[in-house]
């Protein structure tokens, strides 16, 4: 058994654990954290294990499922699904821990079913990102939205049902595109070697030397659920409804992790399987890439609710991920695999922040807030920080991402490189603009009084009726420092991260490169 399979056992044994424990909510939540820290724990191991300069897929296994259609569950990592299972095994043990700070469950929700489907969501998501049979790629991919939608649906804001329906539906409906696909990259194979597969590795070697107009077809099918998943425009309606209404902590895996799905996709299968078809249609997916950046930055700055103030920012961020994706440029595309690790700190620990003010004054609304710097200074303070690691602010995790994206893909795209970047600049000046409205200014009710002779709270009427806003306690501190720390470390010393990264991206070039 390796490593890889273990940290997807992990999380699944405590889900089942936990839908045992929906009578005892303290428990509930104490072996959910068990379980989510001791899953973080072993990606230590599992990352010192992992030999940049070896092979592509490392830590492998397979096991028969389907043999008489070639499927089998099979896994494996390189070093961008390293970095994205890392990533989402640090998100879990926040969302955990922030649970009743974060999110107060409805009347009759038990903490255990939320967090049995929390973890259930990072066992398949892992699953998703390790997977190497393109078939049980696909089952996972459809499964993960389970989950994802009883978290929504059941958990969230008012208009939860059709959030979580307008969720499922998109990415469900790309899924079986792409399903389609899968089965046209089978059938070549059938035809070349005299037997159907659904094998990862073989299948880049089979499809690529397909005819264009076929690569096309089946980019296509791949590249249309991907896009929904990202999401590009004009396929990103989900998204702000979706993070709306879900609850603050599945909104940090939602935007943080799962939608990193899609640009993972661009990388692990449109790239290496459609060469062709990738260079021929690049034209095509930056201008959505770029319509992408400069439609997430303006429709940010129309947004009256934080939550999807984010979304719509985030929007933006895919775009630029994209664009560094298809200009098929390393530096380029090391940033953009760069970017999805720290745009999933810098929003996640960003959508956490916002949760912890939504939690102080019971609204989403912006106008709802002001001068809440001079009641809760600490809170302010790493609101900025993670306004500043969004908007690449160098000395930030995000700055290295951004900066190599734009330097690579000026090379090749100087026109679309330009657009983007003015995007970028409005998105960064959006996010300012939420911390002047939420923190600057006069405090909401003119009312900067200390609530029985204690220091740094205020009654804010606007904040919820003669209520106390206190800064961060002691709990809420240890839920942000990990993105602390990470967002400082990775600004000034990225090496680590550049490192797994890059040989991944330079093998995936060289096969983009290597088509006919």
């Amino acid at each position: 058994m390796t490593w890889l399979l273990i940290l997807i056992l992990v999380p699944l044994a405590g889900s089942l654990v936990l839908a045992f424990l929906k009578g005892n909510d303290r428990a509930a939540v104490l072996a959910a954290l068990a379980f989510s820290i001791l899953e973080f724990l072993l990606i230590i191991p599992f990352w010192l294990s992992y030999s940049p300069s070896g092979a592509r897929l490392q830590m492998t296994s397979s096991f028969d499922w389907i043999p008489s259609f070639g499927v089998h569950i099979a896994f494996g990592t390189d070093g961008i699904s390293l970095i994205m299972i890392a990533v989402i095994a640090l998100l879990v043990p926040i969302v955990v821990g922030g649970l009743g700070t974060l999110d107060k469950l409805p009347a009759g929700r038990s903490a255990g079913g939320f967090l049995s489907l929390i973890l259930l969501q990072e066992a398949l998501t892992i699953g998703v990102f390790a997977a190497t049979d393109v078939f049980l790629f696909y089952v996972l991919f459809e499964i993960m939205l389970i989950p994802m939608y009883f978290l929504i649906g059941g958990y969230g804001g008012a208009n939860r049902q059709y959030a979580a329906v307008k969720f499922f539906l998109y990415s469900f409906l790309g899924g079986l595109i792409m399903l389609a696909s899968a089965i046209g990259a089978y059938s070549l194979a059938a035809d070349k070697l005299g037997k159907g597969t659904f094998d990862w590795a073989t299948l880049v070697t089979v499809v690529r030397d397909a005819p264009l107009s076929t690569q096309i077809w089946l980019f296509l099918g791949f590249f249309l659920a991907f896009a929904i998943k990202a999401p590009l425009v004009p396929f990103h309606t989900w998204l702000p409804d979706a993070a709306g209404e879900a609850p603050i902590g599945v909104a940090v895996l939602l935007v943080g992790v799962l939608d990193k799905v899609g640009t993972f996709g661009f990388l692990r299968y449109c790239l290496p399987m459609f060469p062709d078809a990738s260079r021929t249609l690049a034209p095509l997916v930056l201008v959505l890439s770029v319509i992408g950046v400069l439609y997430g930055s303006i429709l940010a700055a129309g947004q009256r609710d934080m939550k999807r103030f984010i979304a719509y920012v985030s929007i933006a961020h895919f775009g630029f991920i994209s664009l560094g994706i298809f200009a098929f440029n390393e530096q380029a595309m090391v940033g953009s695999a760069t970017y999805m690790l720290n745009h999933s700190l810098a929003t996640g620990m960003l959508i956490v922040v916002i949760g912890l003010v939504i939690a102080r004054g019971g609204s989403s609304r912006i106008s709802d807030y002001g001068g809440m710097a001079k009641v809760t200074p600490l809170l302010a303070g790493l609101f900025l920080l993670a306004g500043l690691s969004t908007l690449s602010l160098p000395g930030t995790n995000s700055f290295v991402s951004e900066f190599l994206v734009l330097i690579g893909s000026f090379v090749d795209q100087p026109v679309y490189t330009i657009l983007a970047t003015v995007g970028m600049v409005l998105a960064a000046a959006y996010v300012l603009w939420l911390y002047q409205r939420v923190f600057q200014g006069p405090v909401r009710g003119d009312a900067l009084v200390g609530v029985g002779g204690g220091p740094g709270t205020a009654i804010a009427p606007e904040l919820g009726a003669k209520k106390a806003i206190r800064d961060l306690n002691g709990r809420e501190i240890a839920i942000l420092a990990p993105l602390v720390v990470l967002i400082l470390v990775l600004g000034f010393y990225p090496k680590p991260v550049l490192d797994t990264v890059t040989p991944t991206v330079q093998q995936t070039l060289s096969a983009v490169q290597g088509g006919k």
